[in-house]
């Protein structure tokens, strides 16, 4: 049975507490043995089907004890309040990892690795990305707050850019990457300070990255 064609366009912020780079992008293992991560999308154009996802945003947070293969993970997720019914079941459905080809999503790819998923919320989203600059900023209230910035040379201060290009990448193409910090106080704590993070644009659908 085929899939739901789906597409998501927009923008997308992550954080994670690994070192600038994240061992992850070139299969090797996380810097501290553990990964806690957040990733937050600003949906300018989507659909599911006949659902349209345009003008939403979603926060997921995520934590695992090792290695993000070796599972035993947690996730929570955000959704934009103003969503109705239909396009919070639509965008849940997105991010568990369903109605995807086998591997073609970072939302396909980490469903088995999680063995605890929060009850999702639904919640005012704040986000902010200039994807030039390497600035940004998550905010739900009482919930996230992340803010992003260029990584700088640590004798001279001065903006140090780096851009990577995934080709064949199941979260993206290619990216800028950046400076990252993340205070979370629901489910899923995160406190990341001064950490990898990645900005890139969104465009994601039912057969993967495009």
């Amino acid at each position: 049975m085929a899939n739901v064609e789906w597409s998501l366009q927009g923008h997308s912020i992550a954080n994670c507490n690994c070192d600038f780079g994240c061992p992850c992008q070139f299969n090797t293992l996380p810097t501290h043995g553990d990964c806690r991560a957040m990733t937050a999308l600003k949906i300018d154009k989507g659909r599911f089907g006949d659902v349209d996802l345009s003008n939403l945003a979603a926060c997921l947070m995520f934590a695992w004890p090792r290695a993000i293969h070796l599972g035993d993970g947690e996730a929570f997720v955000v959704i934009s309040d103003h969503a109705n019914e239909a396009q919070r079941n639509a965008l849940l459905t997105i991010l568990s990892g369903k109605e995807t080809a086998p591997g073609a999503t970072f939302f396909n790819v980490f469903a088995p690795t999680l063995a605890k998923i929060h009850d999702p919320v639904f919640a005012p989203i704040e986000f902010y990305l200039d994807l030039e600059k390497r600035i940004g900023r998550v905010r739900i209230p009482g919930v996230i707050e992340t803010s992003i910035e260029p990584i700088r040379n640590p004798i001279t201060g001065k903006e140090h850019r780096v851009s990577v290009n995934l080709p064949e990448g199941f979260e993206y193409h290619q990216a800028e990457y950046a400076s990252g910090s993340t205070r979370a106080d629901g489910p899923i704590k995160l406190s990341i300070a001064n950490a990898h993070s990645h900005l890139y644009n969104l465009h994601m659908t039912t057969n993967g990255v495009v």
